[in-house]
């Protein structure tokens, strides 16, 4: 890759965590399947003819979201997580990124992991696609679980926004209660009582790749910048279309991540190619592999 700081394998998380040096990852941040059922594939018109003349983006991506039962996913999990564990500082966060199909089984687990009184928040991304249901509320989010090594330890650099009174004129504040940031590309981001409200990407925004469920950078900026420090290790063992990768170098930090999936590693490592050096690569291009891993 461009930027040699930069990491991504092809590997399983089990293996891939059991080479990480211990006490090496400040941000452990973990988006799996969300055992769904299905294959996941590309979004809806991602063959239109506009997508299709961004070179950039690809088409016929897909991954299997199939796990069988949630204890199932749990027995997948596990050892993947107490592999990790070994490699986190003391001071390092863990973000895991479900949904309401196993959210309470992995924050049990979390809790057995590393500990109740590690817990830090259950942040709720709140991004209001998909249908509705005349039979429920609408299940509009997704879960992100964080937890700490040490709770009198862990870092933490709340975002900040404009003040807006006229004692603290021209300065900031911190905003871990109501957020509201510039948009990016994409209508405002708002945080409210641990309610993240990014929105998702839709099909015919310029970040995506066509990589099935790709998350927003706008979301993965705000995780990083708040639980990584400057130059600190963020890892992604699920990394998919490397989102997590690209947004922590374009925040300064370093980035390693894998995925079992070859299209992932390959438009991971060609965004981070093209995020290192400014040029946008040619859908099914390969950027050189590079990096060590700490």
């Amino acid at each position: 890759m461009g930027d040699s700081r930069n990491v991504v394998r092809m590997a399983d998380w089990l293996d891939w965590a059991q080479s990480l040096s211990m006490k090496c990852v400040d941000f452990l941040y973990a988006d799996p399947p969300f055992n769904t059922g299905r294959e996941q594939v590309s979004p809806p018109n991602g063959t239109s003819a506009a997508i299709s003349a961004d070179r950039s983006r690809e088409t016929g991506l897909s991954y299997a979201d199939r796990f069988g039962s949630a204890q199932d996913f749990i027995a997948w999990l596990r050892p993947r997580l107490a592999a990790t564990i070994p490699a986190l500082k003391p001071t390092a966060l863990v973000a895991l990124h479900v949904d309401w199909r196993t959210s309470h089984h992995v924050r049990l687990l979390l809790d057995e992991l590393l500990g109740a009184d590690r817990f830090v928040n259950h942040l709720i991304w709140s991004y209001g696609l998909g249908g509705s249901s005349p039979r429920r509320f609408a299940r509009k989010h997704d879960d992100i679980l964080l937890y700490c090594v040490d709770p009198n330890r862990y870092y933490f650099d709340p975002p900040r926004v404009p003040a807006t009174s006229r004692r603290l004129a021209g300065q900031s504040k911190k905003a871990t209660d109501v957020l509201d940031m510039p948009p990016v590309e994409e209508p405002g981001i708002h945080v409210a009582a641990g309610v993240l409200d990014v929105p998702s990407l839709n099909n015919m925004a310029r970040e995506r790749t066509g990589y099935p469920t790709q998350k927003p950078l706008a979301l993965l900026e705000l995780l990083i910048g708040a639980c990584c420090p400057p130059d600190g290790l963020v890892v992604d063992p699920c990394c998919g279309s490397g989102t997590t990768l690209v947004a922590a170098q374009r925040l300064g930090r370093r980035a390693a991540g894998c995925d079992v999936n070859p299209d992932a590693v390959r438009i991971a490592r060609a965004r981070l190619e093209q995020t290192a050096t400014g040029h946008q690569p040619a859908a099914g291009t390969t950027a050189r592999t590079g990096g060590t891993i700490p």
